[in-house]
């Protein structure tokens, strides 16, 4: 079941072979021997991608519940010797800097040594469903302002005010501060649209009433600052993700309506409702 798992969640018998240990031709295996044990198809196999079937789906949905219960069971046989064990499912956005996370999740492990820590890296957005469905513990993670996740419980970490990140020969670096609107005839490098990165710069750029052209969207900062850097675009980041870039310009950036007090975006810890999170050792770094 395990095994199974894995695949749906990966689309991948060769990621799912490598999150589970194992050769992919014995997780294969595995499974044709669970397919021919339940007379039905798990997964529908093309050379590109692996869909699960409508049966699959059905099957996954009692395994995962398996699989849980049978961890809560040997978690709580622990706790009655006064151990603590079990995994711990952490998301990790690439641009996290409200903690340590290597700091807080080694005094984790140090305090809970047969806790099987498992980090995954993503996106806000990915970490948060997951959260919602059970499938993830808790993750670090990057949330506008007005964004106010459904199905999960958060805890703040540090609040900061985006700043315009601009190719370093851009007319507008050499300035201390800038406004939205000198920005608007500029194309931006973004993250994709509807995700909780974009969100940030998105909602910027709607209360101040202007329009602006992303010609570039990718996934992760270290992209979008190669992207400005080379003079294609501009973008808006977190002071603390772009304290280290080189070759970038950053200039603060005056909002019509704010009085430059207001904070755009908020790195969070979030975790399922129906759990508490884990102890962390280390304290947030503003």
């Amino acid at each position: 079941m395990r095994y199974a798992v894995a695949i749906a969640e990966e689309r991948s018998f060769t990621r799912a072979a490598e999150r589970c240990f194992v050769v992919q031709s014995a997780l294969s295996r595995q499974i044709k021997a669970l397919e021919s044990e339940l007379g039905v198809a798990v997964f529908a196999r093309t050379s590109r991608k692996v869909e699960v079937t409508p049966a699959g789906e059905a099957f996954l949905a009692q395994a995962r519940a398996c699989l849980a219960a049978a961890e809560r069971a040997a978690v709580d046989a622990a706790a009655a010797q006064g151990a603590v064990r079990g995994t711990l499912r952490v998301g990790v956005i690439p641009t996290v800097t409200a903690v340590d996370v290597a700091v807080t999740l080694g005094a984790f492990h140090r305090r809970y040594p047969d806790v099987r820590v498992l980090v995954r890296s993503g996106g806000s957005d990915h970490f948060l469903e997951r959260i919602a469905a059970g499938r993830l513990d808790a993750a670090f993670l990057g949330l506008a302002e007005a964004v106010t996740p459904e199905g999960v419980r958060t805890q703040e970490l540090v609040r900061e005010r985006l700043v315009a990140v601009l190719p370093a020969n851009h007319r507008l670096a050499g300035r201390r501060r800038i406004r939205l609107e000198d920005l608007v005839d500029d194309p931006f490098v973004d993250f994709p649209a509807g995700s909780s990165g974009r969100e940030q710069s998105d909602l910027a750029f709607r209360e101040a009433g202007l329009r602006r052209e992303v010609g570039f969207e990718v996934t992760d900062a270290e992209l979008l600052t190669g992207l400005v850097r080379r003079g294609l675009a501009v973008g808006l980041l977190a002071p603390s993700v772009v304290q280290r870039v080189r070759g970038c310009a950053f200039v603060d950036v005056n909002r019509p309506g704010f009085d430059g007090g207001s904070d755009d975006t908020e790195g969070s810890l979030s975790w399922d409702r129906r759990s508490t999170p884990m102890s962390c050792a280390s304290e947030p770094r503003g």
